[in-house]
């Protein structure tokens, strides 16, 4: 298991980095951009946001196909038209342009995160995945970690070569994703069976340990799916954690912005810390909850201290202020994936739609679709308040609200 989780997590971890970095980086970008293009918080909030709307939308047919044809060809597919798509984001001169490309952008990358979570599942039984998981999202924090500094270093050569700040960001960082799709198609391993770096011990160890997860019955119907209560109880439940995790992540270089008056290098490392201080405390929390065995709980403090975090965001000012509290809301918010993808992929019963097959990776695409319509809401929800309010503090309230009642439901979701 050790073999495998050193061989596969430090590639898939750099993969979501610069996935993750691909879908946050119009969050920099608008430092600059909504100013050149008259862009309003309403619309760059909408064009943020309308990403999940074709992600939603085509998740669960690109993880079906992903797992008919193999992540190794689907994954590598995903990754080099998304990066164009990104680097595309430079010619961006309207708002229904913006709109556009982010709605392709969505449709580009649709399948990406469940599909590798369901990779994952291939990979590591019950017992590893919160650590395994939580290794692998921790990409999501590191993303905002290393991509506030390099965003905001990019920004900085406007008018370099004819290009704004903002073009040079996204042509730059679409690159990357290009590249590693072809990397993914040349190098990627299936499944245990298929792993030539394992040795036949290793490999019939690991192959044992997934047989002893494996259900019953071999429900291989994606609709299995669509018919199951509890998926669909943590895909509500999970609704509320992209609501959090991107009407932050969208908002928060200007959040930082306007509460220092740096300029864009230095908010991008001031965004940097409380990425920082998620990617500490999902490990930790994600390591704890493999131990105990037990994830509702680490799925609802959690969130109940993202929560406080945001709160306490809208009764300060002031720069260290800011930096604190929304470290607190990131750090609590993070900590909650690792329990809660723990949870969803738990081994099930034959009648379960998590069985088997096409049907379990049906059934996470749900859970990740349903829940990345929060990706929309959480933006375009910051974005219309602070048009008509001139602050995020009814935002923050709003969403500080939704993450508490997605954590205490989570109480409800029967065991696998």
């Amino acid at each position: 298991m050790a073999v495998a989780r050193r061989r596969l997590i430090p590639f898939l971890f750099l993969l979501y980095i610069v996935a993750y970095l691909d879908r946050i980086n119009v969050g920099f970008a608008s430092l600059q951009m909504n100013q050149a293009l008259g862009f309003s918080a309403t619309t760059y909030g909408f064009g943020a946001g309308v990403f999940f709307l074709s992600y939603v939308l085509f998740e669960i047919p690109s993880n079906v196909i992903l797992a008919r044809v193999g992540a190794r060809v689907w994954i590598a597919r995903i990754m080099i038209s998304w990066g164009m798509v990104s680097s595309a984001m430079m010619f961006v001169r309207s708002a229904n342009m913006f709109y556009a490309l982010r709605f392709l952008l969505g449709l580009a990358e649709a399948g990406f995160f469940p599909g590798i979570i369901f990779y994952l599942t291939r990979w590591f039984p019950a017992r590893e995945r919160a650590r395994t998981m939580a290794a692998f999202m921790t990409a999501t924090l590191v993303a905002g970690v290393i991509g506030g500094p390099v965003s905001g270093a990019l920004l900085t050569l406007n008018g370099a070569g004819g290009l704004a700040g903002w073009q040079w960001l996204f042509l730059v960082e679409g690159i990357p994703a290009i590249v590693l799709g072809i990397i993914v198609l040349r190098t990627m391993t299936e499944r245990p069976e298929d792993a030539l770096w394992l040795t036949a011990l290793q490999r019939a160890a690991l192959v044992r340990g997934l047989e002893s997860d494996s259900g019953a019955g071999q429900d291989e119907h994606a609709g299995a799916a669509l018919r199951d209560g509890r998926t669909w109880l943590l895909a509500i439940v999970y609704f509320t954690i992209p609501v959090t995790l991107y009407g932050i992540g969208f908002w928060l270089p200007q959040m930082l912005k306007a509460a220092s008056g740096a300029n864009e290098f230095v908010v991008g490392l001031l965004v940097a810390i409380p990425y920082a201080s998620g990617a500490v405390a999902m490990i930790i929390v994600g390591r704890r909850s493999d131990r105990t065995g037990e994830r509702r709980m680490h799925v609802l403090v959690p969130a109940l201290v993202s929560a406080t975090g945001l709160v306490l965001s809208t009764l300060g000012s002031g720069v260290a202020w800011s930096v604190m509290t929304l470290s607190i809301a990131m750090l609590g918010l993070a900590s909650m994936f690792g329990p809660f993808w723990a949870l969803a992929t738990a081994p099930r019963s034959s009648r379960s739609s998590m069985s088997s097959g096409v049907a379990a990776a049906a059934a996470i695409a749900l859970i990740n679709s349903v829940g990345n319509t929060g990706g929309f809401v959480g933006p375009y929800l910051l974005g219309a308040i602070n048009d008509a309010t001139h602050s995020f503090t009814v935002g923050l309230f709003a969403i500080a609200a939704m993450l508490v009642a997605g954590g205490s439901l989570v109480l409800a979701v029967r065991d696998a």
